[in-house]
């Protein structure tokens, strides 16, 4: 059905846009309007037409109205990012990149929802989706995919502008579970035990439709004692692919080698004697090997994540920072490398969990598309708010430590026994 106009028109810069899709429930409707209005713009609901059922898509198109047109091209600017799109369409604007690792001016920034490029007519999925990128068109293969800044080489032909864009944000027509209806709060008080059982029907979702689950770990895991709820896990189809860094690998591998953690006998919760160098000492045992495969197959790693990832054959990017002893011979030093081998391996999963690792795991909210869910968990609130402010908006957050959090995790599964 068709509305009038509610507001008068006034003399300006005028564009008018449409949005479809679930705008009602999803409140992607009143973001824009409110967007427009507090940018200082102005708009008329042309056309409104509201989907009857719950699975129905709805449908607006809106004039926008601003007093010059660095207004106007402002406000479309922000509207876009919630799927507002021109209903005058055109292809969109594609430049040569003029230098090897950076964007030509101008260049279109992308988030992590589903995009779509128009070439020649026809609207093409932009692919690799992956936010603060650019996107990379190949007109002959009538195909388009995310690129970061790094991996640019002159002559790319990259897109500029927002003509001939348009994107799908998240929405949700049926809020049935914990990560349709939460969004993305945080908060120590929620009921966790209900969180958690969430978290095990997402993954048993994730393995049933045939997608991977990836583990972003930190070393809290192992200094909490949660190393073989994580085994637990491994052993059970849960876990797919590891993300960590040098600290995880190198205290897993002192647990398994000295039964300490930060020279802290786990069985005991006290210090061994000397055991402030036994993850010093695990490292140069490794680097003395050549990496962690060769302690497995020579029989002096035994027991732990590192340990379980090599037997059942699951991937793991172990990505270096300044701060790392050693490091371990499998870390990746280079952040670029690193970037890479983590971005081949976000490919094909489903789910996301985070455990007691900010860095870590707000690297790899970068890389994901907004679909992919997310679980965090961290005793550290700011863990999470963090996350959901770089763009990671699909995380449910869960204010509790490593191991009580994966213990219950493990028993969900039915995997503690």
């Amino acid at each position: 059905m068709s509305h009038a106009p509610i507001a008068p028109a006034p003399t300006g810069f005028v564009e008018e846009v449409e949005l479809q899709g679930h705008i009602i429930d999803s409140l992607l409707l009143p973001k824009v309007l409110d967007e427009i209005l507090t940018r200082g713009g102005s708009y008329v609901l042309k056309d409104i037409r509201i989907g009857q059922r719950q699975q129905d898509p709805s449908y607006a198109r809106i004039q926008v109205q601003a007093a010059s047109e660095r207004a106007l091209a402002e406000i479309l600017n922000v509207i876009h990012d919630h799927g507002a799109t021109p209903v005058a369409t055109h292809d969109c604007r594609v430049v040569e990149a003029d230098m090897d690792g950076a964007f030509p001016e101008g260049f279109y920034s992308t988030t992590n929802y589903r995009t779509q490029v128009r070439l020649n007519g026809e609207w093409i999925d932009v692919e690799d989706q992956e936010m603060d990128c650019g996107i990379l068109v190949d007109p002959e293969a009538r195909t388009a995919r995310c690129v970061p800044m790094a991996e640019v080489r002159q002559g790319d032909r990259i897109v500029v502008g927002r003509q001939g864009l348009r994107v799908f944000p998240a929405e949700s027509a049926h809020r049935q579970n914990l990560f349709e209806f939460m969004a993305s709060p945080v908060s120590s008080e929620k009921p966790k035990g209900v969180t958690v059982r969430e978290i095990a029907a997402a993954m048993r979702r994730c393995r049933a439709a045939g997608d991977k689950i990836l583990a972003v770990l930190g070393p809290a895991v192992v200094h909490t004692g949660a190393v073989e709820h994580v085994c637990r896990l491994i052993r059970g189809g849960f876990l797919d692919v590891l993300f960590a860094g040098n600290a995880l690998a190198s205290h897993d591998i002192e647990q398994a080698l000295y039964g300490t953690s930060l020279g802290v006998c786990l069985d005991r919760g006290l210090p061994a004697e000397e055991g402030h160098e036994h993850h010093l000492r695990a490292i140069n045992t490794i680097r003395r090997l050549g990496s962690i495969r060769a302690a497995v197959e020579r029989g002096l790693l035994r027991s732990g994540i590192m340990y379980e990832c090599i037997r059942r054959g699951i991937p793991f990017v172990l990505a270096g920072s300044i701060r790392d002893d050693g490091p371990l011979p499998d870390v990746i030093t280079d952040i670029l490398e690193a970037q890479r081998a983590m971005r081949r391996h976000v490919r094909g999963v489903g789910f996301a969990l985070m455990v007691a690792t900010m860095l870590h795991s707000i690297a790899t909210g970068n890389l994901l598309p907004a679909w992919v869910r997310v679980a965090c968990v961290d005793i550290n609130p700011a863990t999470v708010t963090k996350l959901v402010d770089r763009g990671s908006i699909q995380t449910v957050g869960i204010v509790t430590d490593a191991e009580p959090f994966l213990r219950v995790l493990v028993a969900e599964l039915g995997l503690s026994s």
